[in-house]
């Protein structure tokens, strides 16, 4: 049986967009939705067209080594790129999904070049100052998209691992803030600290309090 061979992305996506008119096509894409802790992490990156990016696709798809490698790459030869966040405050506030739409939107405002369209990673978008198309599984379709969502996921793991030593005893640097069960018998041991997402935590303290 032959060896499955990588997908090597295009500008496909872009270049329709370039052909409508657009000069400046970002891709957006986020990290962190799921995780019981820390920031919804959003990433928007325009790239000059033709550009080649080999080993991009899909950020779950890399080890975290290739993301780092591929994390400067992209930095240093983009057209432009931002990064925006929102915080755990904010998600209990306004829940998860705005929450991420907020990091998007405050994604392609901190890029230096503004972009005159984003193709965003997912179904449904909100809140944007310029046209925008969603594409299902556009981390896997999109260069744009997926260079997005290295630069997304490079920088919300670092800030775990960065949380992991003011917080040691929850083991952020391995799970990354998602809910394992070594996570959930931390937070059962030592309470949630300032990070955790308390509308997150409610099944989990509703079963403690049922038992």
């Amino acid at each position: 049986m032959a060896n499955k061979q990588p997908v090597i992305l295009t500008m496909d996506y872009e270049r329709r967009a370039a052909e409508q008119g657009f000069a400046a096509v970002c891709g957006v894409d986020e990290a962190g939705r799921g995780p019981l802790c820390g920031n919804v992490v959003a990433a928007a990156v325009i790239l000059p067209m033709g550009i080649e990016l080999p080993g991009v696709n899909d950020s779950k798809k890399l080890t975290e080594k290739k993301r780092e490698q591929l994390f400067d790459f992209i930095c240093e030869n983009a057209v432009s790129y931002g990064i925006g966040q929102a915080t755990q405050t904010e998600i209990d506030e306004i829940n998860i999904l705005n929450a991420t739409f907020l990091a998007m939107r405050r994604a392609i405002e901190a890029m230096d070049v503004p972009a005159d369209f984003a193709y965003i990673d997912g179904n449904r978008i909100q809140g944007l100052r310029i046209p925008a198309e969603c594409v299902v599984g556009g981390d896997a379709k999109v260069l744009s998209i997926a260079a997005a969502s290295i630069l997304a996921k490079v920088t919300r793991d670092r800030q775990m691992r960065e949380a992991a030593l003011e917080y040691p005893q929850y083991g952020f640097e391995k799970h990354k803030g998602y809910g394992t069960k070594a996570h959930y018998a931390a937070i059962e041991q030592y309470g949630p600290c300032p990070l955790h997402r308390m509308t997150f935590l409610k099944k989990f303290y509703a079963k403690q309090n049922k038992g």
